[in-house]
């Protein structure tokens, strides 16, 4: 449970805040401050026990042990969570990076009492991407969270929207804070504002390629997968959205042909899983057919999931754009 390969050499000094976003600025010192206060004589202190002295538990007296990172899509939070987990002063196996449906899966692998024993010797759990739509798991994981917040664990986080939430394409710290059960004493949140820094100042992402650059550039570019949007999505299916991390290994890029919008919410949800599986591995997307923008429905964009379709419109995009040189590669 590491930062994928997109983050990992992000950090504090290489987040660029927007200027005109004094929030920006200020999270990255916040939490800058949070991660040299987990330094303390702990996980990564000496490591020593005493044996006859009771050891008092770091997080009661230092305040909120935790951080909720409140913002839209393309701020930048993954961006800072990740910075947090490198600048946190411990070895990489007593700190975690996993995203909310990571967390649950290692629920489902490990058992609740067994994943409470494996991270509870942590010094802070960050979860990206956490996830209010199913109530039974945000009760699961926020039960987890307390017994890690009584371990000594810090805890950050950001997250996704509710069903039904309309209006910013932001999700609300005080709704989080509601949906986490008990848990919103040991969370700060931290509100970024800000334009999605994926196409800040950058040039329109390129118009879908022809059918037939898209096959030449697959067969020529090693380790280019091709398929047929559809057969895609029909495959996705098929497969536990847990998997498509593991789908996209070894991949260097991806070549869809006949881009179209997607039929139903269930489909468009997995497309969004896919989309950030990409995104966090840097695996390019080169398209025919439909702009990414045209594949989400309009009453899709209304609804209570728009941030997750947002979010997947700006990575597919950005990914889009990175996979401009192959055609001319090929």
């Amino acid at each position: 449970m590491v930062p994928p390969p997109r983050f990992d050499s992000v950090r504090f000094e290489n987040y660029i805040p927007d200027a005109r976003q004094p929030s920006q600025a200020e999270a990255v010192r916040t939490l800058d401050g949070f991660a040299a206060g987990l330094g303390g004589a702990g996980a990564s202190g000496t490591g020593r026990r005493r044996w006859f002295r009771r050891e008092t538990k770091p997080a009661a007296a230092a305040g909120p042990r935790g951080v909720y990172l409140d913002g839209g899509y393309g701020v930048g939070k993954t961006h800072l969570l990740a910075s947090l987990w490198h600048a946190t002063p411990a070895a990489p196996e007593q700190k975690a990076f996993g995203t909310f449906v990571e967390l649950t899966n290692l629920v489902g692998a490990l058992g609740f009492q067994q994943t409470v024993q494996t991270l509870s010797g942590h010094k802070l759990l960050c979860i990206d991407e956490f996830e209010l739509d199913d109530p039974g798991d945000t009760v699961l994981v926020s039960s987890l969270l307390r017994k890690l917040v009584d371990a000594g664990v810090a805890l950050a986080a950001t997250s996704n929207t509710l069903p039904g939430k309309l209006g910013e394409g932001r999700f609300a710290a005080a709704d989080f804070l509601r949906e986490i059960q008990g848990l919103s004493a040991h969370f700060r949140p931290l509100r970024i504002d800000g334009e999605d820094y994926r196409h800040r100042g950058l040039p329109e992402a390129p118009a879908p390629f022809g059918d037939d650059v898209v096959t030449r550039a697959a067969h020529t570019t090693p380790g280019a997968s091709l398929d047929a949007f559809p057969a895609l999505l029909d495959h996705l299916s098929k497969v536990h959205p847990s998997r498509y991390g593991a789908m996209c290994d070894d991949i260097a890029a991806v070549c869809l042909t006949g881009v179209e919008p997607v039929p139903d919410q269930s489909t468009a949800l997995r497309l969004v899983v896919l989309a950030d599986r990409l995104y966090d591995r840097e695996i390019p997307v080169l398209a025919s057919g439909r702009p990414f923008d045209e594949i989400f429905s309009e009453e899709m964009l209304a609804g209570g999931y728009r941030k997750k379709y947002f979010r997947a419109i700006s990575r597919l995009t950005a990914l889009a754009r990175d996979a401009k040189a192959l055609p001319a590669a090929s």
